[in-house]
């Protein structure tokens, strides 16, 4: 026999199905979803004007971004990396190095970290170009790095990034010229 209670429960079962349809359906109507199958928001998406895309980020070659980089956002942007680097001179290693004077040593050479062998086999000194490559993902630039970092896409952001970096070396780079 059914109870007030369970008609209480079963109604207010009802009503929130209802009130997810009904949310579906608005949300169909506001923001078409021209990627669904037919049959499913199709009359929507085929009676809207498609939109004109975002036109891209413009593309700045890297030296003229370094020109207008700036370190302070830099370091707003370096919060990212502080869960696994350090910077200043003489802190410890974390889960990645310490990042100091990152642009005087030789890649995958500092002391007490042990780096993937694409790192150390890689050799060099890392550059302004390199590291731009890097940081905006590493998997692509080092396929066997160890780092899970998935990267940082806004090239602006990389550069003020990189003028961050910059301050955090015995003798920094010369900024390469526009």
């Amino acid at each position: 026999m059914w109870s007030l209670n369970t008609n209480k429960y079963f109604a207010g079962i009802l009503v929130a199905i209802w009130v997810v349809w009904v949310a579906n359906f608005a949300g169909d109507l506001i923001i078409p979803n021209v990627d669904a199958p037919a049959g499913h928001g199709a009359a929507v998406a085929s009676t809207t004007p498609a939109a004109a895309p975002e036109p891209a980020e413009p593309v700045q070659p890297l030296p003229v971004l370094l020109a207008s980089a700036d370190a302070d956002k830099g370091a707003r942007v370096a919060k990212k990396c502080v869960s696994c680097h350090s910077f200043e001179k003489g802190d410890k290693n974390k889960v990645g190095p310490n990042l100091y004077n990152m642009f005087s040593r030789v890649r995958g050479s500092h002391e007490g970290f042990s780096f993937s062998s694409a790192m150390t086999e890689m050799g060099g000194k890392w550059n302004f170009a390199d590291l731009d490559k890097f940081i905006a993902k590493p998997k692509d630039f080092m396929p066997k790095t160890k780092m899970a970092f998935v990267g940082i896409r806004k090239a602006s952001d990389r550069a003020d990034l990189l003028a961050f970096l910059r301050k955090f070396d015995d003798t920094p780079p010369a900024l390469p010229a526009p």
